[in-house]
């Protein structure tokens, strides 16, 4: 994900998948077996069709906080979905040129969880009383790259994570994790022919020695049959939590999505699917990194 104009939009998106694919060693693992297979050129040659982050519904954040950012520099809200079971409402946002990503931003409807689990929400997130994007100046892209990676409540102990995550695996990896970013997105219908179809990209992820996610199949395809994605399994990382504790726990993940043009038209399929997030959004989850 690199840009070629110095715009603030360009240096915070290009700060903050910098500092991903450091964490995410699968980014660079792709590219350079791209690379190699001469299929591509560069990292700048593959287009990002989304990024993705979560947050908590809670007073002061979540949505209607993490937005702004993105609807200063002329983004625009797009279409809602919502995951009953997961207890997630999520939105997408259309970017102001072609050049930049989609985004897709979820949020945990915290006031849905058990009473044990919003206390414990609490707990790290009530002394926020004001939106902290509010304090932000937006027209600077590195005040903006540093709050997407500066925590705003305390790391939390392994035991309230954990019993977190025994509900909800969502809001345990947003406790820790924070406002990282969750994944990003290789569009895969613009490369060339043999890698262009997510059955054959799917084969040549795997066969790098990477796993992918396999809740409702490799291949999560829309109704409509217009948009297919697969994503892998988020890497593990070493977490260390308040007073010491450690554990290994899912990090961010790669996706990688298929859009086809709509009958009739000279359009791509836009937008994203229910079901097909539904399944993403598992990358991370215990039944598929264990």
């Amino acid at each position: 994900m690199q840009f070629t104009d110095d715009s603030t939009l360009s240096y915070f998106l290009t700060d903050l998948f910098n500092r991903y694919r450091k964490a995410v060693p699968a980014v660079d693992m792709i590219t350079r077996s791209l690379i190699d297979q001469n299929v591509i050129n560069s990292q700048q040659e593959i287009i990002n069709d989304h990024v993705a982050f979560r947050t908590l519904g809670v007073p002061y954040l979540g949505i209607t906080s993490f937005e702004k950012i993105f609807l200063f520099h002329g983004y625009k809200r797009m279409e809602q979905y919502h995951f009953k079971e997961k207890k997630l409402n999520a939105w997408w946002y259309s970017p102001p040129s072609p050049v930049y990503p989609r985004v897709f931003l979820s949020e945990l409807l915290v006031g849905e969880l058990s009473e044990l689990s919003q206390a414990i929400i609490h707990k790290y997130t009530r002394h926020i009383n004001t939106d902290p994007v509010d304090s932000l100046n937006l027209n600077s892209g590195k005040e903006i790259a540093g709050f997407l990676h500066r925590p705003l409540w305390d790391l939390p102990t392994r035991d309230d994570y954990e019993a977190l995550l025994i509900e909800s695996e969502y809001a345990a990896w947003v406790i820790y994790n924070r406002y990282y970013l969750n994944h990003y997105t290789i569009s895969v219908h613009p490369l060339p022919a043999g890698y262009n179809k997510l059955e054959k990209f799917n084969l040549f992820v795997e066969g790098i020695g990477i796993r992918l996610n396999d809740a409702g199949g490799k291949i999560k395809t829309s109704a409509d049959g217009l948009l297919r994605q697969s994503a892998t399994v988020a890497n593990m990382v070493e977490a260390v939590f308040a007073s010491g504790e450690q554990r290994e726990i899912a990090g961010s993940y790669v996706e990688f999505a298929e859009r086809s043009i709509i009958p009739g038209t000279n359009l791509y399929r836009d937008g994203f699917e229910t079901s097909n997030a539904d399944k993403i959004f598992e990358s991370t989850y215990t039944s598929q990194i264990k």
